[in-house]
């Protein structure tokens, strides 16, 4: 059920399968002009030894003795350098993460292997460095995007508050547009906070019909101007492991895309899957009767910035509402996945696990 993107992972686990790899064969034709070498060395001496008269086994002997040290000098060499090749080929090969692969390694006591084990920490640190820089900035884009809706939302605030006293058509219609922009400002901030869920969780018992209802009331006014009635189907007592706040923004998100894309209904339905093992789950699904997407789009309706065919014929998507649902559901260890059949409507389907170690992707947890 969970989304996992590997192609990367794939890609560079394939490129290391066509790398050279450190073999005898390989040394060998690595080390021929040694080998030649050597080969005419031998017969030099031979050579020699057999014009200065001495005698065919002694000849013989000196040379057998010349190109034994030889080839023990070449036999050392190859197997002092082998360790630290092989060394380094499992290290490129068994991780895809830069940042450790120096930390793998023992540097070697040969000129060649202290070359390449000086540039693998180098590389290694360079990218630590990087990592360190993108994390900063990451987090003063986090910080910014706080403080940016924390100033935002007073205005907000106080629109509603003059809306609350206005009356009629053009106030409803007001009344709905500055919860759009509410909403809006809403999934900024959690699209910028999608990166540290962990400092911003804390797992508890959650009420799913509770959950559903108010996700469907925080969308009211947009639910009833679009002519789309929610119905809660899911049983009272029905709990799951989750972040109440986090699991009303994800249902938000499917509950504006059902009234956006003409569905009359959303429905929320719940099931216990797998009973008695140690993958049972709440399996909560939200089905609507819009009008469905096209086969084509489907498999990438969770990519970001992915608007597909309804969304370019209605102009107002950015591809970010499923995005950010797959995202946060990956993050807090829920599975997610999705179905659709074009003009009949759409199924979102999640998988709640009952084992709290499942959930191992948040650091602090509480229980209520």
């Amino acid at each position: 059920m969970s989304r996992r993107n590997e192609s990367v992972d794939s890609e560079n686990l394939a490129e290391n399968d066509h790398g050279i790899r450190f073999t005898l064969g390989q040394y060998l034709v690595d080390s021929k002009m040694r080998i030649l070498l050597t080969i005419v060395c031998t017969f030099s001496v031979f050579a020699a030894c057999f014009l200065q008269r001495v005698a065919l086994e002694g000849s013989i002997l000196v040379a057998t003795v010349v190109a034994t040290f030889a080839v023990a000098s070449l036999g050392y060499d190859y197997c002092r350098k082998r360790g630290f090749y092989r060394q380094l080929e499992e290290a490129t090969a068994g991780t895809t993460d830069a940042c450790i692969v120096g930390s793998l390694l023992d540097e070697p006591e040969f000129l060649e292997g202290r070359a390449a084990f000086d540039a693998a920490t180098s590389l290694t640190s360079a990218a630590n460095r990087q990592i360190s820089a993108a994390e900063r900035d990451a987090e003063d884009y986090r910080r910014y995007i706080d403080a940016w809706v924390h100033e935002v939302k007073t205005p907000i605030a106080a629109s509603k508050l003059v809306l609350a006293g206005m009356h009629g058509e053009d106030s409803d219609k007001l009344s709905l547009e500055v919860e759009r922009i509410e909403s809006q400002v809403e999934s900024a901030l959690f699209y910028a906070r999608s990166s540290f869920l962990s400092g911003d969780y804390a797992i508890a018992k959650v009420d799913l019909a509770a959950v559903c209802r108010e996700a469907c009331k925080h969308n009211s006014r947009f639910l009833i101007a679009a002519g789309c009635t929610p119905v809660v189907d899911v049983p009272e007592g029905a709990f799951v492991l989750s972040d109440r706040q986090w699991v009303v923004f994800i249902l938000s998100q499917l509950v504006v895309n059902s009234a956006k894309y003409g569905a009359s209904r959303v429905v929320f339905t719940s099931s216990v899957e797998e009973e008695g093992t140690p993958r049972e789950h709440t399996m909560l699904q939200v089905a609507d009767d819009g009008c469905g997407i096209p086969p084509s789009d489907v498999p990438r309706v969770f990519e970001m910035g992915f608007v597909g065919e309804n969304g370019r014929e209605r102009g107002s998507a950015t591809g970010l509402g499923l995005y950010l649902v797959a995202r946060l559901c990956e993050s807090m260890g829920v599975g997610v996945a999705i179905a659709s059949e074009q003009g009949k409507g759409t199924r979102v389907m999640f998988e709640f696990p009952h084992d709290l170690r499942r959930l191992d992707s948040f650091r602090n947890v509480s229980r209520m």
